[in-house]
This record gives structure tokens, sequence and C-alpha cells, in this order.
């Protein structure tokens, strides 16, 4: 089994501002607010979570092959 990655650097669509965030374990970031233009991001359609729509690295449970948030 593969480790888990817990960081991930998420970029704001709209400004391109990038922060390294630390991903949760036990819930997914459904929202999460840009610190540069303070957009408040959605996962995109299909998408379980902002990391798995913005970040570099997909959330802890898509990276174990497992469901998100179910």
């Amino acid at each position: 089994m593969a480790e888990i990655t817990l960081e991930s650097l998420i970029e704001c669509p709209l400004c391109g501002f990038r922060k390294e965030e630390t991903m949760c374990t036990d819930a997914c970031a459904y929202f999460y607010k840009c610190e540069s233009c303070e957009t408040v991001l959605k996962p995109i359609k299909g998408d379980c979570c902002v990391f798995c729509s913005y970040g570099s690295v997909k959330c802890p449970p898509i990276q174990a092959g497992n469901s998100c948030c179910s």
C-alpha cells in the first residue's frame, strides 16, 4: 500500500494564489476560502472535495483507493 500524503498545494482558479495545506483524514473539505481574493471554493462536479478539484494531491481517502465522504 502506498503512503498517504497529507500535504497538498491548493490553488485558487480565480486569482492563482497557492498555499500548502494539511488535509484532514477524517472529514472532507467541501469549502475553502482563498486567503488572497476571499473566494469560497467548492468542489468541481464529480469531485468529493476542494483538494480533489484544486489541490496538487487528492484527498487521503481517494489516495487510498476508497470513496470519499461515505
